[in-house]
């Protein structure tokens, strides 16, 4: 039993030993790898569990632990994150090194960037694929997005704000809480689509990227011609699994 969590069931997923485990009332599963890397190191999904599962498989055969916990689709919101503390508290207790990279896909940008900002302390890197980096542009539809008219509804209510003026102007979003995890020295790598018709790239990952390297951070990003916002991924994982390598490798042996 992991310490913190309210319930374990140990099963096997994509090949792997798991724990399906639930928080709060909340699914969620930690796949344990057969030769752990030094220092217990984890990825942290934040979205999508079932999207893009080679680089998963990847992960876990290279040596990390990988682990997710469903918070619903509530974009980051202050509750999300709330989870989010309590999971980690509980995965750290368990032995897992206290700074995980975080995988972020698509809406999960929202999670794992406003999780960093709070955190960058307890954050080895953060890899993201397609993320909305801003969610006036998704789903706001603001900055060139599309949007999407249901999920922004939800979101105004998932953080409270009395309208959506409010939302506009809300200053949390990932671009702009970004020199927390430039001082902590918090390397970042995304792979976009260019063609990217849902979470623009203009409006996300390269806004991010511009402000990220102008406050001394660094950041990779992978662009794939033509690509569209799904599928999501690349045929070959191996750039994901030598970033997380890197990232806790350095994470060991500095602070931010």
């Amino acid at each position: 039993m992991i310490p913190g969590l309210d319930s374990d069931r140990v099963g096997m997923r994509l090949g792997h030993r798991c724990h399906d485990v639930t928080l709060a009332g909340r699914p969620g599963f930690l796949m344990e790898p057969s030769h752990p890397r030094p220092g217990q190191p984890w990825v942290w999904k934040a979205e999508f569990p079932d999207t893009w599962t080679e680089a998963d498989r990847a992960l876990v055969d290279a040596g990390f632990h990988l682990a997710h916990l469903v918070v619903g689709n509530t974009f980051g919101s202050p509750p999300a994150l709330a989870l989010w503390d309590r999971f980690y508290a509980a995965l750290v207790a368990g032995g897992l090194s206290s700074r995980p990279v975080l995988f972020a896909i698509s809406r999960g940008g929202l999670y794992a960037y406003r999780w960093a900002a709070d955190h960058p302390q307890a954050v080895a890197g953060i890899v993201a694929d397609n993320p909305v980096c801003d969610f006036r542009s998704w789903p706001g539809g603001r900055d060139g997005g599309p949007g999407s008219p249901w999920d922004w509804s939800l979101l105004l209510q998932c953080y409270g704000f009395a309208d959506e003026a409010e939302a506009l102007a809300y200053p949390g979003q990932p671009i702009d809480r970004l020199a927390p995890l430039a001082a902590a020295r918090i390397p970042l790598l995304h792979r976009v689509g260019d063609a990217d018709e849902i979470v623009p790239v203009a409006s996300n990952t390269q806004k991010l990227a511009d402000r990220y390297r102008a406050l001394g951070g660094c950041i990779e990003v992978l662009s794939t011609t033509g690509g569209l916002h799904h599928p999501h991924g690349l045929p070959d994982p191996a750039p994901i699994v030598e970033f997380c390598c890197r990232a806790t490798d350095s994470a060991r042996t500095t602070s931010p």
